[in-house]
């Protein structure tokens, strides 16, 4: 009887680990780099996270949780329009896993050029989108240069993504 419980509990503890993962992406996102001519320049490692776990295991990132912690990055960042970053979290998702066949299963060169495309996409969607609540065009060269270091360091995030993975919900 008690072993079961046991077993019990750490089921569940396993299956916070996308979430926990998750969090713990959003709050290095906020780390800015102190890069010259950017005011504050971070590669966003919650769309990072968002998209293995999407890809990998959806049924453990609900919907409520993408969109909780795309409010937390938000308010950690201090964006004038809170529900951005949880909107385009949400999108990223969906994308993810509208297209999760293609990516499942595949070697990393593909899965990273489906990141970047998937990168590419979620900041051309949130320059248009910021532009548009701004009532004015927004420069595009501070939402390139997040692209591109997000797009940069998925390998890293990806591989910590993926260790954490197989030795916690594979074993």
């Amino acid at each position: 009887m008690r072993l079961m419980a046991w077993q019990r509990e750490v089921g569940v503890s396993r299956r916070l680990v996308p979430f926990i993962t998750t969090l713990f992406f959003v709050l290095v996102s906020v780390v800015p780099l102190q890069i010259p001519g950017f005011a504050v320049v971070t590669p966003s490692f919650a769309l990072m996270a968002v998209c293995h776990w999407s890809n990998y295991r959806p049924d453990l990132l609900p919907l409520s949780a993408v969109f909780a912690l795309g409010l937390l990055l938000d308010l950690l960042n201090g964006t004038p329009y809170i529900g951005t970053s949880a909107l385009t979290l949400l999108l990223a998702r969906t994308v993810v896993l509208i297209n999760r066949r293609h990516f499942v299963n595949r070697d990393f060169p593909v899965i990273w050029l489906g990141f970047l495309l998937l990168a590419g996409g979620t900041f051309g969607f949130t320059w248009a989108f910021v532009s548009l609540l701004n009532g004015h065009i927004l420069g595009l060269r501070p939402f390139l240069f997040q692209a591109v270091l997000t797009v940069a360091c998925f390998p890293v995030g990806s591989y910590l993504l993926v260790r954490i993975h197989r030795a916690v919900l594979r074993s």
